[in-house]
């Protein structure tokens, strides 16, 4: 039997769904969770679907996670999406649900599921949950919010299909979306809308990122930066692909500290970043990752092994 066979005859067996995202989701995770919930409650009306974990105001326009109770997951499935790691899924709850299944587009930290959907040759995990929906079709049902959410999973995580990782699928799964009633016009006015302090925050970066002569582009920013613009830090985070532009120079990133942690959003459009990010704790995409610095003191560190991955892809290419 497949894969997405067992998914959807687990689906079809539980009564009570729920449906887990990582800390700090982006548009992928928030749309496939809502995405995921739309389909599943659209096809099978009697089920209790529920999405749990922390709210996107990015594209909270798609929906509001469910508070739901410890005894909630009595015999229930725990349908975990967008996430490598068990330890980073927001809501660690997901371990009290009867089962549990992971759909994931990245490379493999550990197969936390009881039945594990990892493809990470995928550009967002949105196209695998339409790809699941697509192959059973005849049993599974979406209305034209749940396709709004795969879109905007897909339209983000993608770069607006910029990334490498899409292939002809991801722009057929994007046609079918639109024929399900997606409005490519009202997304992207959705997506593009900033406030003035973020259009600030943006000048804060253009101003004050550093270049080293290997080729890495970064910018740090600290938590009273923050504070002074009066933006979010996931407003703040959204802005890694900032300097994304400057040839001659790969790899950037945004390093930012927040009240607890210090958080790399590490991107490439050449190097493959993700073994190095695992070595600061983190993980991800071979050219979309992200870490951690225990301290400020790590900085020059950390700088100095992403010179050393830019050097070597320049020799070799």
């Amino acid at each position: 039997m497949s894969v997405t066979l067992n998914i959807l005859n687990k689906i079809k067996e539980y009564n009570r769904i729920m449906i887990h995202g990582h800390i700090r989701p982006d548009g992928d995770c928030y749309g496939s969770q809502f995405g995921l919930k739309d389909i599943i409650k659209t096809s099978f009306p009697e089920k209790e679907v529920y999405v749990v974990g922390e709210t996107c105001n990015y594209v909270s326009f798609l929906g509001t996670p469910d508070n739901i109770s410890d005894d909630m997951y009595q015999g229930a499935l725990a349908i975990c999406v967008d996430c490598a790691s068990g330890e980073r899924l927001s809501d660690q709850r997901y371990k009290m649900a009867d089962f549990v299944i992971k759909i994931d587009h990245h490379i493999v930290v550990d197969s936390y599921g009881d039945i594990n959907l990892v493809k990470d040759e995928k550009p967002a995990c949105t196209e695998i949950i339409f790809d699941l929906y697509n192959e059973f079709k005849d049993e599974l049902k979406i209305t034209e919010q749940g396709a709004k959410a795969l879109y905007t999973g897909l339209v983000t995580d993608t770069g607006r299909f910029r990334f490498d990782s899409v292939s002809s699928n991801t722009f057929k799964v994007a046609a079918s979306l639109l024929d399900l009633g997606v409005k490519v016009d009202e997304i992207d006015n959705l997506l593009s809308v900033e406030t003035l302090e973020v259009m600030k925050f943006k000048g804060y970066v253009l101003s004050h990122f550093k270049l080293t002569k290997e080729g890495f582009a970064y910018v740090v920013v600290k938590k009273e930066v923050v504070e002074k613009y009066n933006i979010s830090y996931e407003d703040a985070a959204n802005q890694v692909n900032v300097i994304s532009t400057l040839p001659d120079y790969p790899v950037w990133a945004l390093i930012i500290e927040y009240p607890n942690e210090i958080r790399v959003r590490l991107r490439s459009r050449g190097p493959a970043i993700d073994t190095l990010a695992n070595q600061y704790g983190g993980g991800g995409h071979a050219k979309a990752s992200g870490c951690h610095l225990d301290s400020f003191d790590d900085l020059k560190q950390f700088v100095k092994d992403t010179n050393q991955v830019v050097k070597k892809y320049k020799i070799l290419n």
